[in-house]
C-alpha cells in the first residue's frame, strides 16, 4: 500500500538553550537550538530522504515561529502542527558536562506540547503514514497523554509500524511510579523499541542489558526489535533469539551528547523503510547498528539536534575510514 510519509511522529517540539559561554559582563549565555525528540527523528530520516510529518503543539510565540520555520526548512511537514494563543512554547535550559552528557531544567508548567487534545489529532496523517514514532514526554499528563494513546491506536489500526522511544526525563513527571507505568504502556503497543542503558535499568531493576532486553522481549510480545543504546560504548540490537553488539565510534570532538539517541533511532527506522523489520540475519543488525553509532556519533560533535543532522555522505565517510 502506497502511504504518504514514511514516517509520522507525535510529541514535543521545544527551544534547548545551551550554554554559550560567557558575556563580557561575565554572565553565562545560551544558544536558542531547536530540538525535540519526535522532531529530532525526523529530521534525520529527512537527511536520509525519507517523507516525514510531524503533530504536535507550540505556542504561538516567537519561539514557536522559530520552531515551525526551522522545522519546514529540514523538510518536514508542519500541517499538522498547532499553535497554541494562550500557553507558551516549552523551553529546556541544557547543562552539560565534561564528558558531553547533559542536565536538563524545563520551562513546562503548562508547556504548549502539553495542550494537544484527541480532537485535534489529523487522522489523515496517521493513517498515511508506514511508520508512527512517539515518545513519554507526550505522556507526563493526562490530556496530552489521551492524544497520544488515541494516535498509537489509529496509527495501528491504518497499518503502520509502531515505534516508541521512553526517552525518561524525571522533573517532567510527578512520580517516577507514574513515568514507568507509561513507558510500560508504550512497550506494550509498540513494535521497534529504542531504549537507553539507564532506561532498561529503571525498568528491569538490572544493569544487565541483555537480560533486561530478555525480560522485556518475553513480557511484551508484541516487541519485533528492540534496540538498547550504551551510549559511547556501542549499542545492541536484540530480535527473536538474535543478539548483536556494535561499539560506539570513540573519534573525538564530542561537544554534547543532545540528539545522539534521536539520531539513532531515526538511523534504525531507515533502515527498516529500507530493508524490512522482521527476520533480519545478525549481518543486517551489525550493518544497522553501525551506520546508527556512526549517525549519532557526529550529531554529538556540534551543538543542537534538528539543524546539526549529518548528511549520509558524512556517515558513509565514518564508516570507511574506520
Amino acid at each position: 500500500m502506497n502511504k504518504r510519509f514514511d514516517v509520522a511522529a507525535l510529541g514535543e517540539l521545544l527551544i534547548d538553550f545551551t550554554a554559550g559561554g560567557l558575556s563580557e559582563q561575565g554572565n553565562p549565555m545560551f544558544e536558542a537550538n531547536p530540538g525535540g525528540a519526535p522532531c529530532n527523528v525526523l529530521a534525520m530520516l529527512r537527511k536520509l530522504g525519507k517523507t516525514c510529518a510531524f503533530i504536535g503543539k507550540v505556542g504561538n510565540d516567537m519561539f514557536g515561529y522559530q520552531l515551525k520555520a526551522v522545522a519546514e526548512q529540514a523538510g518536514i511537514d508542519m500541517s499538522a502542527l498547532r499553535m497554541d494563543g494562550e500557553t507558551r512554547t516549552t523551553l529546556a535550559f541544557v547543562k552539560t558536562a565534561e564528558n558531553g552528557d547533559r542536565d536538563f531544567s524545563f520551562y513546562r508548567n503548562p508547556g504548549a506540547d502539553m495542550m494537544l487534545t484527541e480532537e485535534e489529532l489529523p487522522q489523515e496523517v496517521l493513517s498515511s503514514a508506514r511508520i508512527f514514532h512517539f515518545g513519554t514526554l507526550s505522556m507526563t499528563h493526562e490530556g496530552v497523554r489521551n492524544a497520544t494513546k488515541a494516535a498509537v491506536a489509529s496509527a495501528k489500526r491504518a497499518g503502520a509500524v509502531i515505534s516508541f522511544d521512553p526517552n525518561l526525563r524525571p522533573p517532567l513527571w510527578k512520580s517516577l511510579e507514574d513515568a514507568g507505568e507509561q513507558m510500560l504502556w508504550g512497550i506494550s503497543r509498540c513494535d521497534v523499541l529504542k531504549i537507553s542503558d539507564n532506561e532498561i535499568e529503571f525498568l528491569t531493576g538490572s544493569r544487565d542489558y541483555e537480560y533486561g532486553a530478555d525480560q522485556l522481549m518475553r513480557r511484551y510480545p508484541n516487541l519485533r526489535l528492540v534496540n538498547v543504546t550504551a551510549g559511547p560504548d556501542g549499542s545492541y540490537a536484540f530480535q527473536q533469539d538474535r543478539k548483536v553488539f556494535v561499539p560506539g565510534f570513540l573519534l573525538g570532538g564530542t561537544i554534547e551528547t543532545t540528539g545522539a539517541g534521536d539520531t539513532f533511532c531515526a538511523c534504525v527506522l531507515n533502515f527498516i523503510l529500507e530493508h524490512s523489520l522482521d527476520n533480519l540475519s545478525p549481518e543486517d543488525l551489525r550493518q544497522m547498528l553501525r551506520f546508527a553509532n556512526a549517525a549519532a556519533y557526529l550529531v554529538t560533535t556540534k551543538k543542537g539536534a534538528i539543524r546539526s543532522m549529518p548528511e549520509r555522505e558524512q556517515v558513509e565517510a565514518v564508516l570507511r575510514e574506520h
